[in-house]
This record gives structure tokens, sequence and C-alpha cells, in this order.
């Protein structure tokens, strides 16, 4: 069995990312968003889940952890129409692998019942890059807040369903939301000084992407 570069590590964070088997689309309505968005704050509990990957999310009410003692802190997320972004600090040991195990399992079983599918969903395990500085984290915030705009996203992909992100989180103060922005928002004066930072720092990032060839190397490196 492989084993990760980076161990994941109590109070680290990492950028998490993955896309549909054969780049296909796993997210096809609104329906599929607001149901991985759902599991993100379901599964995301030490408690165990019971029959989770069963429940009926949409009669739920509005997010809430099954226990107060969580997995991982949710820093950014971006829900594109074939891949997802997250950034995740690992709060309880082996924290950041439980949540995946769960969120990836989890949304494959309603995926493949509501489309009369069977097998994987995402493309392998899910890829993980360890965030191993603060400079380093609040740049790869801007890149999972506005990842839909670094690809740049108009194509077929796009008239299927909107990408979702924590971008409106971080900048309408009426939005509570998952993440735990005031890691990334305390380094800032206000709301409006990272907004301008992270749309500057998107410029540099799309001008780095459009001269690699390989999207993954950007990913990686």
């Amino acid at each position: 069995m492989s084993t990760r570069k980076d161990a994941f590590s109590d109070g680290e964070y990492f950028h998490i990312f993955n896309r549909g088997v054969d780049k296909r689309i796993t997210f096809s309505d609104e329906r599929d968003i607001r149901r991985f968005y759902k599991s993100m704050v379901e599964f995301n509990a030490v408690d165990p889940i019971g029959s989770l990957y069963e429940k009926s999310f949409d009669q739920l009410g509005g997010p809430t952890a099954k226990s107060e003692e969580k997995l991982v802190n949710i820093i950014a997320y971006c829900l594109n129409p074939n891949h997802f972004h997250l950034i995740l600090q690992q709060v309880n040991d082996g924290g950041i692998s439980e949540y995946m195990k769960r969120l990836g399992g989890g949304y494959t079983w309603y995926f493949n019942n509501k489309y009369d599918r069977s097998g994987s969903l995402f493309q392998g395990r899910f890829k993980s890059v360890h965030v191993d500085s603060n400079e380093y984290l609040l740049h790869v915030s801007a890149y999972v807040n506005l990842n839909d705009r670094v690809h740049q996203l108009g194509g077929p992909t796009a008239k299927l369903v909107e990408s979702v992100s924590s971008w409106s989180e971080y900048t309408d103060h009426k939005i509570q939301g998952i993440c735990e922005k005031e890691i990334i928002l305390g380094q800032f004066r206000n709301k409006n000084e990272y907004e301008k930072f992270a749309r500057s720092s998107l410029e540099s990032i799309i001008k780095r992407k459009e001269d690699l060839k390989d999207i993954g190397d950007f990913l990686l490196e």
C-alpha cells in the first residue's frame, strides 16, 4: 500500500482535492451540491454516524454537527461540476482520513443510487498537499475560494450546475456558513482587505496556470 508524502498531523492544514473518475461530472444538479455540502457537516463528528449514508439530508434542517467534537476544521471549499477542493485542518488524530472516507463513500452511495450506476465515482484516493506556511495558507485560500474563476468555468459543465464555494462566507457578513473563517480573516483588517488580496492573488494564479501544460503539476507543486 502506498503512503502519502505528507502524513496528516493534528493542527496542520492540508489542501484536499479530487475529481470524477474519467473526469466525469460528479455534481449534476443543485440537489447534488446540497447533498455534498450537507455531508461535509454531518460527517464531521468524532461520534459514530450510524445510518447517515442512507439518510435523506433534504429532510434535515440547516447544517448541524452530530457532536461538538469534530474531526477537522473546514477552512475553505469549492465544489465544481467535476471536481472539488477543500482546505482542512486536522483537529483529531486520523481526522482527515476518516472524514474523507465518510464524505467520499457517503456521497458515492447517494450518487450511484440516484443515477442507477455502480462503481467508483471519484478518481482513486483523494489528493492532498500539506500547507506548510502561513503565506501558503493565505494564497491557497484564495485559490480555493475563487476556484471556479481559476478554471474560468464557462464550458458545457457550467450549464449543468453552478460551482459553489466558501467565497460568499468570506465576503458577506450575513452568511455564517461552515468554515473557520477567522483563521484567515483574522489576519486582515476587514473582509474588504481580504477580498482585495484574494482577487490580486487570483490574477497571478491564473497567469501561472496558463504557463503550465499540466494542471496536476500546478496543484501538486
